[in-house]
Order: structure tokens, then C-alpha cells, then sequence
């Protein structure tokens, strides 16, 4: 009797091993799906972060004087028909304005890390000019 247990106990590291392999893998198969989804996840909302958000701009057919850094030529902007005009101290990158025509564009806005001090922390990129009519 006291070798039988002997023998039953000399298995014990291999059955412990066994089982705790069988605890990893158990654990594993739950861990690395979990894992990928977060990473997909995180990759996702990163990429859409730096999508930026979409603006519908109307600019007005004048520019008015203004002073930012310097005095300077504003475009003259609102994003509903019903608002007043703003100066529009920012460029927006793909756009040429030409004076005497009213423009409906989308923008994408896109915050700027650590601007300098003297400029914008929103950098403005045309997507598509939706309008441009004489006035």
C-alpha cells in the first residue's frame, strides 16, 4: 500500500505540469481574442482621431481688413445661411479664393498639437468645393 501511493505521488509534477499547461492554454484562448479586438479597437478609434471632424463653411465674396498678428485680409465666413459673417483668420489648405464669388465648401478640421503661439491650433484642409457663385 505504501508503494502504490509512492508511485501515484511520483506523478504528481507531471499531472501538475499537465494542468497548469491546460490553465495557460484555457487562459490564452481567452486572452488573445480579447487582446486582438482591443488592439483593433485602439487602431480604429486612432484612425479617427486623426480624421478630424467635417465642416460646412460659406465664405462671403469680400475679405475684410482684421488684425491678427498683423493687420491683414480676412475671409469672411459663417457656417449657416442665417448667421452673421466672422473673420476667418486660418487658411484653408487646397482653397484659392477669388474675390466676388460666395463659396460653399466642406472642411476637415484638425486639431494641431502644440501650435505656436502666434498661429491657429485648428489646421483647415478643403475636401470639396460644394458651390462658387458670382455675387
Amino acid at each position: 500500500m505504501e508503494f502504490s501511493n509512492k508511485v501515484r505521488h511520483s506523478n504528481c509534477p507531471v499531472r501538475d505540469k499537465i494542468r497548469i499547461m491546460r490553465s495557460i492554454r484555457t487562459f490564452l484562448k481567452g486572452t488573445i481574442p480579447a487582446l486582438a479586438l482591443l488592439t483593433i479597437m485602439q487602431c480604429t478609434a486612432s484612425a479617427n482621431a486623426g480624421n478630424g471632424d467635417e465642416k460646412t463653411f460659406i465664405v462671403g465674396p469680400e475679405t475684410a481688413d482684421c488684425t491678427g498678428v498683423a493687420p491683414m485680409k480676412c475671409l469672411q465666413v459663417k457656417e449657416k445661411q442665417s448667421e452673421n459673417w466672422t473673420n476667418f483668420y486660418s487658411n484653408i489648405e487646397g482653397f484659392t479664393y477669388e474675390p466676388g464669388y460666395e463659396y460653399v465648401l466642406k472642411v476637415k478640421t484638425e486639431k494641431i498639437a502644440n501650435p505656436p503661439a502666434d498661429a491657429s491650433s485648428i489646421k483647415y484642409t478643403l475636401i470639396k468645393q460644394v458651390s462658387k457663385t458670382k455675387k
